[in-house]
C-alpha cells in the first residue's frame, strides 16, 4: 500500500475501498476523485460489463467526448441491445479517466452483457437495457426515502443539499475524502435491512458476480483496490459469503454472444422523461455544477441571459445581477446553503421571464437538460454500415446533432442530391435521422424540406441494419427487395417503388417494378388499384427531377389507370354511406394522379424548375403531352358517367360533377342545371345532402365556389328551406360536416349572403352581390388603381418601356 494510502487507512475499514455513488452526479463524482487522490489504489474497479475493458483505452483519445454510451448488442440480433451511458460528471467516467492519467488499471466488475442481454431475451423484456435496470427495478427510490427521512419533500433537493452543495474535494481537510461515502454506506445498509433487493433477484446475481471479481483483484493487488458502483450496491459487496455460494448464484446462466462498443450519448437522452431509469432530471444543470470552476449561481444566469438575448427577449447584466441576489435570497429563507436549482428557477422566472413560463420552458429545454451530443473517435469498434455512414456523413457534410434542425435541400445541386438519397436510404432501413416536412416557400419536385435529430438509439438501428448489407447502399437495396416480396397489398408496393426512386436505388427498381406489375395483374379490387395509383405518378415525378428512368414505371401507372377507370363505375354501384365516403376519397385520389399523368414532364415542376433545365427540355416536354392527353379524357368520360347514373352515391356523383366544374368539361350552365335537378323534391333528402356534400364538401374549396356563384348558392338555400321538418334532423349531421370544415371568413360571408337573400334564382344575369369586392362584370377602375403597386413589386419603371398591357399579362 503506497504511502499516501497508509496514512488514511486508519479513517476507513480494510479492505477493498468502496466509493458508493449515485449514477450521474457531480457531487459524488467530485467525491470519487478526492478519494482516489487521497487513497492512490492500484486499480479501480467499476461497475460494468467485463466486455468494455478493452474499450478503457479509448476514452483518454482527444475525440472522446462524453456523454457517451457503452453499447453492447447480440450479434445475431443487433436490435436486442443495453447502453451505460457516461457523462462528463459520472463517477464512473471521472474514475476511468483518473486511472488513465495515473496509468492504473480499470476494469468492470458487473454481471457480463452476454448474460445480461440472454436473460433480458429469455423473459420477454424489452430490447433496450441499461446498466442501472436493477436499481430502476427496486420498488422503493432510496434516495425518495432518505430524503423523506430526513424531512425533504424532494429528493433531488436533499440531494442538492447533503451532496451537491458540500465541496467535497474542494478544500477538504486530509481524511474527509472518504466522509460521505462511509455516510452513505450505512445509510444503503439500514435500507436494505429494510428492503432487502426490493423483491427482484437479479441484484443477487449481479452482487454475486461483483463479488468474486473483488476477491480476483485483491488476490493480485492485496488491499489496494478501490470499487465504484452504485452506493445500492455497496452493502451487498460488503457482506461475507463463500466462493461456493457466490458461484452456485452464477450457474445455469443464459448466455448469449455480444459486440460492444463506444457510440455517442445526448444530455437529452439522461434525462428522466426520455425514459432512462437511472436518469437525473437537469442533466444540464449538473453538467454545469461540474464544470463551473467557481461562482456557479453567476455563470449560470449569465448562460441564461445569452440564451434569451438570443430569442430576441430585453435580457441585461442588470437582471443578472438582480437574479443572482434573488437566488441566494430565497436559498437563505428556504435553509438551503446554497442556491439550488430551484432557486435559480424560480429568480429567473421572476427577473428574466417576467413571471411568465413560456419563455422559462426554452430555459429549461435548452439548458436545464440540453442537447449536448457527445463524440467517439473513428478508432472505436463498429459494423461496417456504420463506418460507411460516418464516411457518407463527412463526405456530404452531414454531422449528426442531438438540437433539431430544419435543412433546405435544392436537389439540382450534386451535394443537396446526396443528403436527400442517404436520409431517404437511411429511411427505408429504419434509421429515422430525418423526417420529411413541407417546404415553406416552392412546391416543386426539386425541392425537400427535412427535419433532423440524431438520437443514441440510431446507433442501434444503424447496427441491426448492417444485417442487409456492409454499405448503406446495399443495405437499403437488398431490404427493398425483400420488402417487396413480402409486401401484402398493392398500395405497399408502389409506395415502396415510389421510395425507391427517392432513394435513388437502381438495382431494386426493377424487382420491385416486376413484382408490381405481377401484382397490379392479379389484383381486381378497384379501391386497391385507386389507391396504388397516386404513389406510382408521384414516383414518375420524383423520377423525372432526379433525372431516373422510369419508363417501365410510366407503362405500369398507364394500364393501372385504365384498369382503373374500367372498374370504377360498377364499383359504385349500390355502396352504403361508409363505402360511398371512401369511394368519394379514391375517385379525388385517381383525379389527382390522372392530372400528374397528364402533365407528364412538362408539368408544375417542369415550369418551376425549367430555369436549369433548357429550352431542349421543353421540347421534349411539349410531344410527350400529347400521348398522354387522351388519359385526361378517358377520365373525364368517366366522370361523366358516375355523374349521371342513379345507382352511384351521392356523394360519389356530386363529387363527379365538380371535378368536371373545375377542369372545364362542364359549364355552371350544366351545373346548375344538375343541381337544380337533385335537390328536386322528388330526391330523397338524405341522398340530395350527400349530393352536396360531394360536390362541395370534404376540403374542395366548394365553399368559395358558393360565395362566387350565388345560383348555386340559391339553389342549395332553397332546396334546405324545403326539407321537410321530419327529414331536416336525418340530413343535419351531413350537412354541418360539409359546411364546418370552411374557413371561418368563408362561412361569415355566406352567412351574409343567406341573410341579405342572393338575386332572383335562375338569372345569372339579374344575380348582383351585395358584398363589397364582387359584382358581374370587371370593375375596370379598380383594376387599374393595384397597377402602380404591381410594378413596383415587379421592379418596372418607365426606362422598361413597360406599359400597363405587360402588367395585365404578367398577371394573367
Amino acid at each position: 500500500m503506497s504511502e499516501h494510502a497508509a496514512v488514511s487507512g486508519a479513517r476507513r475499514a480494510p479492505g477493498p475501498l468502496l466509493l458508493g455513488v449515485r449514477h450521474h452526479g457531480p457531487g459524488s463524482a467530485r467525491a470519487v476523485r478526492a478519494a482516489l487522490d487521497e487513497a492512490n489504489p492500484r486499480v479501480v474497479l467499476l461497475e460494468g460489463p467485463p466486455e468494455a475493458d478493452a474499450l478503457i483505452e479509448l476514452a483518454a483519445d482527444e475525440d472522446m467526448r462524453p456523454p457517451v454510451a457503452l453499447l453492447a448488442h447480440v450479434v445475431d440480433e443487433p436490435g436486442r441491445s443495453a447502453f451505460w451511458p457516461l457523462a462528463e460528471f459520472s463517477p464512473e467516467w471521472v474514475a476511468i479517466r483518473w486511472a488513465l492519467e495515473h496509468k492504473v488499471p480499470a476494469r468492470f466488475i458487473d454481471l457480463p452483457a452476454a448474460h445480461t442481454l440472454a436473460w433480458g431475451r429469455e423473459e420477454g423484456e424489452s430490447e433496450e437495457a441499461e446498466p442501472d435496470r436493477a436499481d430502476r427495478s427496486v420498488r422503493i427510490d432510496p434516495l425518495g426515502v432518505l430524503a423523506e427521512t430526513a424531512g425533504y419533500d424532494d429528493p433531488e433537493r436533499w440531494w442538492e443539499d447533503v451532496i451537491e452543495h458540500r465541496g467535497a474535494g474542494a478544500g477538504a481537510r486530509e481524511g474527509d475524502a472518504f466522509a460521505p461515502f462511509d455516510v452513505l454506506g450505512e445509510a444503503m445498509e439500514a435500507l436494505r435491512e429494510v428492503y432487502g433487493t426490493g423483491g427482484h433477484d437479479r441484484d443477487l446475481v449481479r452482487e454475486a458476480y461483483m463479488r468474486l471479481q473483488v476477491r480476483a483483484a485483491q488476490r493480485e493487488f492485496a488491499d489496494d483496490v478501490a470499487v465504484v458502483c452504485g452506493a445500492w450496491h455497496v452493502p451487498a459487496l460488503r457482506q461475507r459469503t463463500t466462493v461456493a455460494a457466490d458461484r452456485a448464484l452464477l450457474k445455469g446462466l443464459p448466455k448469449v454472444k455480444a459486440d460492444m462498443t463506444w457510440v455517442p450519448w445526448t444530455h437529452r437522452r439522461l434525462s428522466r422523461m426520455s425514459g432512462y431509469g437511472a436518469g437525473i432530471d437537469s442533466p444540464g444543470w449538473y453538467g454545469h455544477l461540474f464544470t463551473a470552476a467557481d461562482r456557479p449561481v453567476e455563470r449560470w444566469m449569465t448562460k441564461v441571459a445569452r440564451l434569451l438575448r438570443d430569442e430576441d427577449r430585453l435580457v441585461s447584466s442588470a437582471h443578472v445581477i438582480e437574479a443572482v441576489r434573488l437566488a441566494d435570497t430565497l436559498a437563505a429563507m428556504r435553509g438551503r446553503p446554497l442556491p439550488g436549482l430551484t432557486e435559480t428557477t424560480d429568480a429567473v422566472r421572476a427577473v428574466m421571464c417576467e413571471g411568465s413560463d413560456v419563455p422559462l420552458a426554452l430555459v429549461h429545454d435548452r439548458l436545464v437538460v440540453g442537447d449536448v451530443l457527445g463524440e467517439v473517435p473513428a478508432a472505436a469498434p463498429a459494423v461496417p454500415l456504420q463506418r460507411d455512414l460516418a464516411r457518407l456523413q463527412r463526405r456530404l457534410r452531414l454531422k449528426p446533432e442531438a438540437q433539431e434542425r430544419e435543412l433546405e435541400l435544392d436537389l439540382r445541386k450534386e451535394t443537396d442530391g446526396g443528403r436527400s438519397r442517404l436520409l431517404h436510404r437511411l429511411r427505408l432501413l429504419g434509421v429515422e435521422w430525418g423526417e420529411p416536412v413541407a417546404s415553406r416557400g416552392s412546391t416543386g419536385t426539386f425541392r425537400e424540406t427535412w427535419r433532423l435529430r440524431w438520437e443514441p438509439e440510431l446507433a442501434v438501428r444503424v447496427a441491426e441494419a448492417g444485417v442487409w448489407g456492409t454499405t448503406v447502399l446495399a443495405a437499403a437495396t437488398a431490404k427493398a427487395e425483400t420488402e417487396a416480396v413480402g409486401a401484402r397489398s398493392l398500395a405497399e408496393i408502389t409506395g415502396l417503388a415510389e421510395r425507391c426512386l427517392l432513394a435513388e436505388l437502381p438495382d431494386a427498381l426493377p424487382v420491385v417494378m416486376r413484382i408490381l406489375a405481377d401484382r397490379a395483374a392479379l389484383d381486381a379490387d378497384v379501391g386497391h388499384l385507386a389507391q396504388a395509383l397516386p404513389a406510382l405518378v408521384r414516383s414518375l415525378r420524383y423520377g423525372d427531377v432526379r433525372g431516373t428512368d422510369t419508363q417501365a414505371l410510366a407503362e405500369v401507372a398507364a394500364g393501372l389507370a385504365e384498369r382503373v377507370f374500367v372498374g370504377l363505375p360498377p364499383a359504385c354501384a349500390a355502396l352504403d354511406a361508409d363505402a360511398a365516403d371512401e369511394m368519394r376519397g379514391h375517385v379525388d385520389a385517381v383525379h389527382g394522379a390522372v392530372g400528374l399523368l397528364a402533365e407528364g414532364r412538362g408539368g408544375a415542376e417542369g415550369r418551376e424548375g425549367g430555369e436549369g433545365r433548357g429550352d431542349d427540355t421543353q421540347a421534349d416536354d411539349s410531344r410527350a403531352d400529347e400521348p398522354r392527353a387522351g388519359i385526361r379524357g378517358r377520365w373525364h368520360s368517366v366522370l361523366s358517367t358516375l355523374s349521371a347514373r342513379d345507382t352511384v352515391p351521392g356523394i360519389v356523383r356530386g363529387r363527379a360533377v365538380r371535378l368536371l366544374l373545375d377542369d372545364g368539361e362542364l359549364g355552371q350552365e350544366e351545373a346548375a342545371r344538375l343541381m337544380g335537378l337533385v335537390l328536386s323534391p322528388g330526391t330523397a333528402p338524405g341522398d340530395a345532402a350527400a349530393w352536396i356534400e360531394g360536390f362541395v364538401g370534404g376540403g374542395s374549396g366548394g365553399g368559395m365556389l358558393l360565395v362566387h356563384d350565388e345560383r348555386l348558392l340559391g339553389l342549395v338555400d332553397s332546396w334546405l328551406t324545403g326539407v321537410p321538418g321530419d327529414a331536416f334532423t336525418d340530413v343535419l349531421p351531413l350537412l354541418r360536416r360539409t359546411f364546418s370544415a370552411y374557413e371561418p371568413g368563408v362561412r361569415r360571408t355566406l352567412g351574409e349572403l343567406v341573410r341579405r337573400g342572393p338575386g332572383p334564382r335562375g338569372s345569372v344575369a339579374a344575380t348582383v352581390s351585395g358584398t363589397p369586392g364582387f359584382a358581374p362584370d370587371l370593375d375596370a377602375g379598380r383594376a387599374d388603381a393595384v397597377l402602380p403597386v404591381l410594378r413596383l413589386l415587379l421592379g418596372l419603371d418607365d426606362a422598361d418601356n413597360a406599359d400597363d398591357n405587360d402588367l395585365v399579362g404578367v398577371g394573367r
